[in-house]
């Protein structure tokens, strides 16, 4: 006969723990003004790192642009403008369409991390590769730039990241507890 200890009713009768999620904690469980601070201060971080490398991009595109002839550099600059436009907006179709698409099979809080975990080591790999880019796309920075503000903004401005949405999925499954999201 199994001890009271080891017995399967004892085990599943205890509720699982809110697991924390990177850059959320526990917080989203809730959404209260904890979890909109962190939402608004992680953005707001984002977005300063991403106006330094608009910044960049700019003044690449500047010492390329000061190489070209006064005709060709207003027919550039505005096929630039143009080309950023519809970067912005693919950038945020690009990232919206993700999203979508990450909702339908959400990570479960250990995934999530793993996920972040690999994530973060390629990103050491591409960050050395993309140096050189960095000059070798000068002509194109601002529409790059254009790109990754419309990806930032639409990955920030959702209703709900599908790590939390994964998460609540698995306290369901692992307490029966009723999503309040």
């Amino acid at each position: 006969m199994a001890s009271r200890a080891s017995s399967r009713g004892e085990a599943s009768a205890a509720p699982a723990r809110i697991p924390a999620l990177p850059g959320l904690g526990t917080t989203w469980f809730e959404r209260g003004a904890r979890y909109w601070l962190r939402r608004t201060l992680g953005a707001a971080a984002w977005l300063a790192v991403l106006a330094f490398c608009c910044y960049i991009a700019l003044v690449l595109y500047g010492s390329f642009r000061g190489a070209l002839p006064p005709a060709l550099r207003t027919v550039w600059d505005w096929t630039q403008v143009a080309a950023s436009g519809a970067a912005l907006v693919w950038g945020w179709l690009v990232q919206r369409r993700d999203h979508r698409r990450k909702l339908l099979d959400p990570p479960s809080p250990g995934a999530f991390r793993a996920a972040k975990r690999d994530e973060v080591r390629r990103s050491v790999w591409l960050t050395l590769a993309g140096r050189a880019l960095w000059l070798v796309a000068a002509p194109v920075m601002p529409a790059l730039a254009a790109w990754a503000v419309g990806w930032s903004a639409a990955a920030f401005t959702v209703r709900a990241y599908p790590s939390e949405v994964g998460a609540h999925r698995w306290l369901e499954a692992h307490n029966g507890q009723i999503s309040t999201s």
